[in-house]
């Protein structure tokens, strides 16, 4: 397949485009001067894109976004988490519906914030959106990318809590632990919708061909609480896990951000992606211990 992806130099778009590019022909969307064949130069900030970068697709793919952690969530910082995943989606979206042979399937990023704090509350894709600022973002966010063309499969990943060696919550979940000063935060008790970057970047890939539309929660078949994660992390070093940060002192240091990314209960379930056939490589906390030990 041709693809068009957005978002290619994070987390997730950098181990994406190594794996597709096994199989298929990759051209990433870029804000400089391009630097090869495979790179097109957008602006999304100003709803700037060739359409003939659309119509050379068989699919887009966009992880366009500033990172949710990048910064405290002072009043430029919100509007940025905003406008950063509403113009590059407006602006692909734009090109799909001017171009004459539009691509046949668009994937658009959304998140597992989608669905707020809800406890113990079981979460498949037909749960109802929360009140977060987070879930208001997503709703945004996906509503953007339905507006695609008609005959363009729109699938919509509600992406959880990526663990990755290179960055998000990982690397600050596993250094106190190896320095044996493992450390939970809150209660502990918060359902967190987490995934392997390795089981990430396989179920973007499966969503290509898959006949699935339509909102898609990505996270293990298993979601953990946070003390369950951080205890098989420090089983997988040899540490204890001692310590835990009161919820009122991460609130105090980091605000909504601690609240709403760190504290926050989403019991989230992969039910469409296991009936489609799916099958994950690391879908147990035991077994994300093992391939965070493998990769560091």
């Amino acid at each position: 397949m041709r693809i068009l992806l957005a978002g290619a130099s994070g987390t997730i778009g950098t181990a994406l485009t190594r794996q597709l590019r096994k199989n298929h022909e990759v051209t990433r969307l870029v804000r400089r001067a391009p630097k090869g064949p495979d790179e097109i130069r957008w602006d999304p900030a100003a709803g700037e894109l060739d359409v003939a970068a659309v119509e050379g697709a068989d699919a887009v793919i966009n992880l366009s976004g500033a990172g949710i952690a990048g910064g405290l969530w002072t009043r430029k910082y919100r509007e940025i988490l905003y406008s950063s995943r509403i113009m590059p989606t407006r602006t692909l979206v734009r090109a799909m519906r001017e171009a004459v042979d539009p691509p046949q399937v668009f994937i658009s990023q959304s998140a597992s914030g989608y669905y707020g704090d809800r406890g113990d509350e079981v979460l498949t894709e037909s749960a109802a959106s929360g009140r977060s600022l987070l879930a208001d973002i997503c709703r945004h966010w996906e509503e953007e990318a339905l507006r695609a063309p008609q005959g363009v499969r729109v699938v919509l990943p509600r992406t959880g809590i990526v663990m990755a060696p290179g960055g998000g919550a990982l690397p600050n979940l596993l250094i106190p632990i190896r320095l044996f000063a493992g450390t939970s935060l809150g209660s502990g008790r918060q359902w967190w919708p987490w995934i392997t970057l390795n089981d990430q970047v396989r179920a973007l890939e499966f969503l290509l061909t898959s006949s699935l539309s339509g909102p898609v929660n990505l996270g293990s078949p298993n979601p953990s609480t946070l003390d369950t994660i951080t205890l098989q992390l420090g089983r997988a070093f040899h540490r204890p896990v001692w310590f835990r940060v009161p919820a009122a002192i991460l609130t105090t240091v980091i605000g909504q951000l601690g609240q709403e990314l760190l504290l926050v209960s989403a019991r989230m379930e992969p039910e469409a992606l296991t009936r489609a056939g799916f099958t994950f490589d690391e879908p147990t906390p035991e077994a994300l211990g093992a391939w965070v030990r493998r990769q560091v």
